[in-house]
Order: C-alpha cells, then sequence, then structure tokens
C-alpha cells in the first residue's frame, strides 16, 4: 500500500533474514510461537489509515451510546453473568477485512470483541522488524502521539490501575499451554505482573491469593483477565477454588462480562459503509436463496471456532439456539499485500485501551493477519509463506 516501502522491503528480504528475525523472538525466552509471524510487515497508506480510523472511531460511538448496557444485557444472559461489572470495558479489539467494493479498498468490520489481544507481543514484534530492517524507521505502528514509551504507560495505566505489579495477576487457563503464551511472556517482563493459571488461585473468604516464586500467599487486587469462557466451560477436569460469578473482592482488567456485550452480538446492529449486512438467526425471515454469499458464525466463539463457511440450509435448521448465530454476509477480501510472487489478503485488528478513569477509548496499535486461503486463519493457511500475524506501519505524519 506504500510503494516505495515495499520495494524497499521485497528487495531487502531473503531466507536467511527471515530466519534471524525468527530466532531474535525466539530467543527472548527460549521458546518460538507456535501461531506462523509472518515474513513481512503491511505497510498502510494513509488514506487506508484514515478509512480504519474512522470506521473504528463509528464502533467506539456505537460502545458509549448511553443505552449500550441494555442493548446488550441479553449477551450476559445468554452466558456466564460475573459480579461487579464496571461502566466500560478495558480493551477493544476491532477487526477489519482489507476488502474491495465497487473497484475502491474499504475496510469492513469483521469482528469486535471488548477483550484483550496481544498487546505486549506486537510491542516488541515492532521492535524487532525495526532490528532486522532499519528502512522501517520512518514508519510507526502506534496511533494518535504515542511512541513506544507511552505506549507501554498506557497499557500499564489500564492493567494496574495503580496498583503493585505484584497485587495484579494475569489469568489464564494453563497459561504455559496457550498459543499466545509469548505475550505472557513479554507481559511479565514489561509490567513485572505474573501470568497464573485458574486452577493456582486460592480462595479466603471473598478474597483471591496465588503463591509467587518464594512461595509467599499475596492477594490479588486486580485481574488482567485473558480467560475464555468458552475454553472454561470445555474443561470439566479443571478444579477451581472459585466461582467467576461468585462475589469477590477483585477488580478486574476486563470484565468478562464485556467479552459478551462487545461481540459478534452487535454486528446486526450496526450500520453504515464500513459494516457487513448480519442478521441473528432468531430474526431471520426467511433463508437467502443466494446462501452461498454468507457465512455462519456462533455469537461468543473465539479464534474462528464454529464458523461454516460454506453454508447449507440444514445448517441454519439444525441451529437450536438461533439467538446464539448470526448469518453474515461474504465479503470480497482483495489481494493488497505484494509478496515475492502474488499478491495475499491481510486483516487488521485495531487494538484500544480504555482505562477506568478515560471519558473514551485510546486507539494505540495494530495487529495484522496475512492470508492466501480462502478464509483468514491457520487452517485456510498451511504450508503456505508471507501468511500469519504481523502488523500494521505507516507513516507518522
Amino acid at each position: 500500500m506504500i510503494k516505495n516501502y515495499r520495494i524497499a522491503f521485497n528487495e531487502a528480504f531473503n531466507q536467511e533474514k527471515y530466519q534471524e528475525f525468527l530466532g531474535d523472538i525466539a530467543k527472548d525466552f527460549d521458546y518460538l510461537p507456535t501461531f506462523r509471524i509472518a515474513e513481512t510487515p503491511f505497510f498502510i497508506s494513509k488514506e487506508l489509515k484514515n478509512q480504519l480510523m474512522e470506521a473504528t472511531d463509528e464502533v467506539v460511538n456505537f460502545i458509549q451510546n448511553a443505552d449500550f448496557k441494555k442493548m446488550t444485557q441479553r449477551a450476559v444472559e445468554l452466558n456466564t453473568h460475573v459480579p461487579h461489572e464496571d461502566e466500560h470495558t478495558q480493551f477493544l479489539a476491532v477487526d477489519f477485512g482489507i476488502c474491495e467494493e465497487e473497484g475502491k479498498v474499504i475496510p469492513k468490520l469483521i469482528e469486535v470483541q471488548g477483550f484483550p489481544s496481544v498487546f505486549n507481543f506486537q510491542h516488541h514484534l515492532h521492535e524487532k522488524f525495526l532490528e532486522h530492517y532499519p528502512l522501517l524507521k520512518g514508519l510507526t505502528p502506534y496511533f494518535g502521539q504515542l511512541d513506544k514509551e507511552a505506549y507501554l504507560q498506557k497499557l500499564r495505566e489500564t492493567i494496574l490501575n495503580g496498583y503493585e505489579p505484584s497485587e495484579v495477576v494475569l489469568l489464564e487457563i494453563e497459561p504455559e499451554k496457550q498459543n499466545t503464551k509469548i505475550d505472557f511472556y513479554y507481559c511479565a517482563r514489561d509490567l513485572s505482573i505474573p501470568y497464573v493459571c485458574v486452577t493456582d488461585l486460592i480462595k479466603e473468604g471473598k478474597k483471591l491469593f496465588y503463591k509467587d516464586h518464594q512461595g509467599d500467599q499475596i492477594q490479588i487486587k486486580r485481574i488482567y483477565n485473558r480467560v475464555i469462557f468458552d475454553e472454561l466451560n470445555t474443561r470439566s477436569d479443571l478444579k477451581l477454588a472459585f466461582d467467576f460469578k461468585e462475589d469477590l473482592e477483585v477488580e478486574w482488567a476486563g470484565h468478562p462480562n464485556w467479552f459478551f456485550r462487545i461481540s459478534k452480538y452487535i454486528l446486526p446492529m450496526l450500520k453504515g459503509p464500513y459494516f457487513i449486512e448480519s442478521t441473528l438467526l432468531s430474526d431471520l425471515e426467511s433463508i437467502p436463496v443466494d446462501l452461498e454469499n454468507y457465512v455462519l458464525k456462533p455469537l461468543f466463539s473465539f479464534s474462528g471456532s464454529g464458523v461454516i463457511f460454506h453454508v447449507k440450509p440444514s445448517d441454519i435448521e439444525d441451529v437450536v439456539e438461533k439467538d446464539l448465530y448470526i448469518l453474515q454476509k461474504k465479503v470480497n477480501y482483495i489481494p493488497i499485500l505484494q509478496a515475492p510472487d502474488t499478491k495475499v489478503k491481510a486483516e487488521v485488528r485495531m487494538l484500544l485501551v480504555w482505562p477506568e478513569k478515560d471519558e473514551k477509548p485510546t486507539l494505540m496499535t495494530n495487529l495484522v493477519r496475512l492470508s492466501r486461503g480462502e478464509m483468514i486463519g491457520v487452517k485456510f493457511n498451511k504450508d503456505k509463506d508471507w501468511v500469519g500475524g504481523t502488523i500494521g506501519l505507516f507513516e507518522s505524519n
């Protein structure tokens, strides 16, 4: 999208350099992520950047609606209600497919989540690209007036909320087994907070505790929540000393209820050029005759689980809980990033934080996924190169 940078990067690229780049990531914790890291950043033009920011603003404005909680209460009722919900989410991840419409490039909202993403990893991924490709120093992944120091400070403010790092934990299900554990490692290093498995928490009365490396029991004042209830609900083998539905004396950095409120549940409510026609199955008057142009999605799944891309009428008819699924019009992802052989598709996740004291969210950075397959995702890109996770870079002025 920024032609001179694309040409310069592709000319500078070779496989040896790519392996050195991966090795540099792996050496930080003697661990290379299990997800594929793409060979290249995505160079975002000023025009596309402005479109992405405008589209994100429209999503944020909708979420800031005074009636938003009332409009999304059903989403919480359909799932696990956790007490002490705060006024707003602390995290937003807004996914846009880079599409073509009437011959023009346009971002289209694919998904939105009131849940944290890999904020720390993305920060370090950018630094690794800079180390191996000095030609990128004129570009940035940060929005507004942010630089790397201000970025980490804002992230620290959001996650800690004034507490000592030892009083805050990153909570996950078996964190060492998660694909995103590289982000936990960087988070622990950047913010000095521990990552803890849900099974390791200790409950005394209404208080939660964990044991530090010295074996001392520390009270948890705030939880940086990375637990996905989809996964938790399938893990009957896990023995927890507490229940998320209990009245506990703890704050949440990312209250679990926001995962349900800000989800595919709100997609049918969003109207405008950046939004895709989406319908709750419970509101579907008839099955479209051109069903090949639609995709069927569960409302609260994560990482694409349960999505049916080639929908048949029987798939819709077989859904029992029709208020838990949407039928969404397919969009035309445009091959846009020039790889050495051909062009590949891109999806941009806009990452925002929203500390309790702030009136509105702060747009921080982004995550990009590249694809050669029919859809964005690992199973559509097996054994392919110039695909996977990366970061979008743009000119700062």
